[in-house]
C-alpha cells in the first residue's frame, strides 16, 4: 500500500507541482496565456487518453510490472521536462509524464480492488483520497518553494518527482505479490483506442484555442467540433462491436456505474478546471510569491484530508456511504459559489474558509465514487470499470482546464483591451512579468485577473451542481465482503 500510495502521489504531483511555477516559466519562455493552459492540459490529456489502455493491459499482463513500467515512463518524462529549453520541448515532456501518470492512477486502484474487499475498502479509499488531496494542493506549495529558492529554480519542479518514483518502483518490487490472472482471448482494441484518443484530443484542441486563436462561433469551431463528434461516434460503434473493447459499453448498463462516471467527470471539470488557475490569481492579483501562493492553497488540502479520511473510516465501520456522497456534492457547490466572489481585495482568511469548504466537498466525493462503482460490478469488470471512472474524471479535468483556460484567456484579453486600449489586449493574452511593471499598472492587472478568476468559479458551479444531481440518483447497496481476486475466482468457478 505504501508503494501504491507513493506512486499515486507522484502521478498527482506531476499535474500540480508546476502550477505556481507556471507564471515564472511562461514569462521566462515568452509564452502566452493559452500556452499556460496547455502545459497543464497536455499532461492531463495524455493521462486521460491512456487510462483505458492501461486498464486493458492489466487484464493481459502482470499488474506489478505494468505499474513499475508506468513509473519508469514518468521518470523519463520528468527528465525531459527538467532539461527543456523551450515551451515546445516542455509540452512534449508533459505528454510523456502523462502517459506514465495514466498508468499509475489506473493501476493503483485496480491493484487495490484486487487485494481488498469493498467492505474494507472504505478506509483505504479514504487514505488514497487523502493522498490525492495532498498531491493536488501540496504540489503547488512544493513548486513555489523550488521556484523561490535561487539555487534550485523551476526545473526542479520536474526533477523532484524522480526519487519518489524510483522509491515506489523499489517498494513495489519488494512487497507487491499478485497472481497474473489472464483472461482468455483478450485482445487490445487498437482502432477503438485510436478513435477515442483522436476524438477527445480534437475537442480539447478546439476548447483550448476557441476565443483566443479564433472566435467561439466560427468555421474553425464548426469544423473541429464536427470532426471530434464524428470520431467519438465512430469510437462508440467500434466499441459496441469489438470482441474486447477498450471501454466496454456493457458496463454503462449498470445504473451505478453510469451515474458514478457522470459524477466523476463533473467533479473533474469543477475541481481541476477551477483550482488550477488559483495560483495565478494569488500571484498576479494578490501579489504573492510562488511559495506564498503554495501556502495559500493549504486549506484545500486540509479540507480534502479531513473529509476523505474521516468518511473512509466511517464507511468501513458502518457500511453506509450515500450520505457522504450527497453531503460532498452539496458542500462542493457551496465552495464553488463562495470562490466566485473573490476580488483583488479578498482577505487571506476568507479565501482560506472558501477553499477549505471546497476541499471538504471534493474529499467526500472523489475516491468514494470509485468505491461505490467497484462494489456494484462483477469482479471480471473491475479493471474496465475502474479505468473508465479514472478516464472520465481525468477527461473532465482536461476539458475543465482546457475550456476554462480559454475562457480565462478571452476574459483577460477583453478586460486588458477595456483598461489599456487595443494595444493592451491585442493578439494573445501574454502572462505579465510583474517585476518589471510600475505600481499603477500592477493594480489594474490585479483587478483584471481577480475578475477573470472569479468568473471561472461561477462557470464551474453548475458542473458541481450536476455532479450532486447524479449522486442523488445512485442507489445505496451493501458493500461486499470479498476482495476482487476472491470474487473473480468464485465467478470463474461458477462459470460466469
Amino acid at each position: 500500500m505504501s508503494g501504491l500510495m507513493l506512486g499515486l502521489f507522484v502521478a498527482i504531483l506531476a499535474g500540480t507541482v508546476v502550477s505556481n511555477a507556471l507564471p515564472r516559466i511562461v514569462a521566462e519562455l515568452n509564452g502566452s496565456q493559452s500556452i499556460f493552459a496547455w502545459i497543464v492540459t497536455t499532461e492531463l490529456l495524455a493521462m486521460t487518453a491512456t487510462v483505458p489502455l492501461w486498464g486493458k493491459l492489466a487484464d493481459l499482463y502482470s499488474r506489478k510490472l505494468l505499474i513499475q513500467a508506468s513509473l519508469g515512463l514518468f521518470v523519463a518524462g520528468s527528465l525531459i521536462a527538467g532539461f527543456s529549453q523551450n515551451v515546445e520541448m516542455l509540452i512534449v515532456s508533459r505528454v510523456v509524464q502523462g502517459l506514465g501518470a495514466g498508468g499509475v492512477t489506473a493501476l493503483a486502484t485496480i491493484v487495490m480492488a484486487a487485494m481488498i474487499p469493498p467492505r474494507e475498502l472504505g478506509r483505504y479509499s479514504g487514505l488514497f483520497g487523502a493522498v490525492f488531496g495532498v498531491g493536488t494542493v501540496a504540489g503547488p506549495l512544493i513548486g513555489g518553494v523550488l521556484v523561490d529558492t535561487s539555487w534550485l529554480g523551476w526545473r526542479w519542479c520536474f526533477f523532484i518527482g524522480i526519487p519518489f518514483s524510483l522509491t515506489a518502483i523499489w517498494l513495489l518490487q519488494r512487497t507487491l505479490h499478485l497472481p497474473v490472472v489472464r483472461k482468455e482471448d483478450t485482445k487490445i482494441d487498437f482502432l477503438g483506442a485510436f478513435l477515442i484518443v483522436s476524438g477527445v484530443s480534437t475537442l480539447l484542441i478546439w476548447s483550448s484555442l476557441a476565443g483566443d486563436k479564433f472566435e467561439w462561433w466560427s468555421g474553425w469551431t464548426a469544423g473541429l467540433v464536427a470532426l471530434g463528434v464524428l470520431l467519438l461516434v465512430a469510437a462508440v460503434r467500434v466499441e459496441a462491436t469489438a470482441h474486447d473493447p477498450i471501454v466496454p459499453l456493457s458496463i454503462f448498463r449498470n445504473r451505478t456505474v453510469a451515474l458514478t462516471v457522470v459524477a466523476s467527470a463533473l467533479v473533474g471539470v469543477a475541481m481541476f478546471g477551477s483550482t488550477v488557475f488559483l495560483s495565478q490569481y494569488f500571484q498576479l492579483s494578490l501579489g504573492k510569491t510562488p511559495t506564498q501562493a503554495g501556502l495559500l492553497g493549504l486549506p484545500v488540502i486540509l479540507g480534502m484530508l479531513i473529509s476523505s479520511t474521516a468518511a473512509g473510516q466511517l464507511i468501513t465501520k458502518y457500511g453506509r456511504w450515500k450520505a457522504y456522497l450527497v453531503s460532498g456534492g452539496v458542500v462542493m457547490v457551496g465552495g464553488m459559489l463562495l470562490l466566485s466572489t473573490i476580488t483583488a481585495g479578498s482577505t487571506v482568511f476568507m479565501l482560506s474558509v472558501d477553499m477549505f469548504v471546497l476541499g471538504v466537498g471534493v474529499g467526500l466525493l472523489m475516491q468514494n465514487l470509485v468505491l461505490v462503482a467497484q462494489n456494484d460490478v462483477p469482479a471480471r469488470d473491475l479493471g474496465a470499470t475502474t479505468s473508465a471512472l479514472t478516464f472520465f474524471r481525468s477527461l473532465g479535468g482536461a476539458i475543465g482546464v482546457s475550456a476554462l483556460g480559454a475562457v480565462l484567456a478571452s476574459e483577460v484579453s477583453s478586460l486588458a483591451t477595456e483598461k489599456f486600449g487595443p494595444t493592451g489586449g491585442s493578439g494573445e493574452a501574454k502572462v505579465p512579468d510583474l517585476s518589471v511593471l510600475p505600481p499603477e499598472i500592477k493594480a489594474v492587472i490585479a483587478d483584471i485577473y481577480a475578475t477573470a478568476t472569479s468568473e471561472l468559479f461561477l462557470v464551474g458551479a453548475p458542473f458541481a451542481a450536476l455532479a450532486l444531481l447524479a449522486v442523488l440518483f445512485i442507489e445505496e447497496k451493501p458493500l461486499k465482503e470479498q476482495s476482487g481476486d476472491d470474487r473473480l475466482a468464485a465467478e470463474m468457478a461458477a462459470g460466469h
